[in-house]
């Protein structure tokens, strides 16, 4: 108990999250495997999107960063690592390390470009010939989680900046002639209410998933998660404690997820049943097929499968699929729905 106490701000446990079901499984496998490409989590008001985002990001296992870097650069992976703990590796440098929880940054609503990629200071390379290099939150997401709440009211410019840099894995500064390159891999949560506007269908493509959640209607469920939410207020530690062991079980599914990922196959018939449903949908381009391969094989994993079968795409396609469905004004049904219909038609 004392160890829990020792936590500077208690977190929500994920596993006392009740419902939404859809935006946690959408999470879970994101952190599985990264390149999936994100979740846009849209839905009402009040229905626990932000407790759910940082209980996922504090339920995580902590990872090993090159010690006082600005980019939480990885030990070995060149991928993750910044230029200049590469050329300290290259040099024969001793490099200290240690263990940090995974970073979870938010993205405030009125932030700047500056704030968003980091700066230069030009005077002091101008002046001295220094690269002084000021990180922004792209820096500090790095190996981590960027959460953007009310993503559909951020400035289209700064929305392209943060899609560049979750599908590259790089953000490249450039200030009059001089230019700062560090890795920026993380997972892109975005989440909003569809009544304040729509992402313009470009920047809606590029999420790998897309989460619709609603209030819940059932009264019991909702007295449930009312006193869920009041004995956490209460007595925060009391109830992280309840659930240590449900988010420990949890927490080893995810890196023992993580660690057979590479493993786990899927058959050339089921990519072809794949692909066979984004073309009767009409999905524009091959990211939808891309994102249905990765979330299938994620899903897999974290049931303790080799081999993905129909039940594991039925699970994931529509979290895939439902924003990528050109709209239209005529439709009855919604897309979620249409994507259903496609799924039971083909794969039965």
């Amino acid at each position: 108990m004392d160890k829990i106490q020792h936590q500077t701000r208690p977190v929500f446990p994920f596993t006392a999250i009740v419902g939404q079901e859809e935006m946690k499984l959408a999470l879970i496998l994101n952190v599985i495997d990264p390149k999936i490409g994100g979740v846009m989590i849209m839905g009402d008001r009040g229905t626990g999107k932000s407790t759910t985002i940082r209980a996922i990001a504090d339920l995580l296992p902590k990872i090993e960063v090159v010690s006082e870097d600005l980019f939480n650069s990885h030990v070995s992976d060149y991928d993750l690592m910044s230029d200049f703990v590469k050329q300290q590796l290259q040099e024969g440098v001793s490099i200290p390390s240690e263990f940090i929880k995974v970073p979870m940054v938010d993205l405030p609503l009125g932030a700047t470009e500056d704030r968003l990629c980091g700066t230069i200071d030009i005077e002091k390379a101008l002046n001295e010939g220094i690269k002084t290099f000021e990180p922004g939150l792209l820096a500090k997401a790095n190996r981590g989680i960027l959460y953007v709440d009310e993503v559909n009211l951020l400035d289209d410019h700064l929305v392209d900046i943060l899609l560049d840099s979750a599908a590259s894995g790089w953000n490249t500064v450039e200030r009059e002639g001089i230019s700062v390159r560090h890795p920026s891999r993380f997972v892109l949560v975005g989440s909003g209410n569809p009544e304040e506007g729509e992402l313009r269908p470009q920047l809606l493509d590029r999420f790998g998933m897309h989460a619709e959640i609603r209030t819940v209607k059932d009264p019991s469920l909702r007295v449930q998660i009312v006193e869920q939410r009041s004995k956490f207020d209460s007595d925060p530690y009391s109830c992280i404690e309840e659930f240590q062991d449900t988010q420990k079980q949890l927490k080893d599914a995810i890196i023992f997820a993580q660690s057979r990922l590479h493993d786990v196959t899927i058959d050339y018939d089921l990519k072809v049943k794949i692909s066979q449903i984004c073309s009767i949908l009409n999905v524009d381009g091959l990211r939808g097929d891309i994102v249905i391969n990765r979330a299938a094989k994620a899903f897999a994993a974290y049931n303790d499968k080799h081999e993905v079968m129909i039940e594991d795409i039925k699970q994931v396609i529509i979290l895939c699929l439902r924003h990528r469905l050109r709209k239209d004004p005529l439709d009855t049904i919604d897309s979620g729905t249409k994507v259903s219909q496609v799924v039971n038609d083909i794969l039965g």
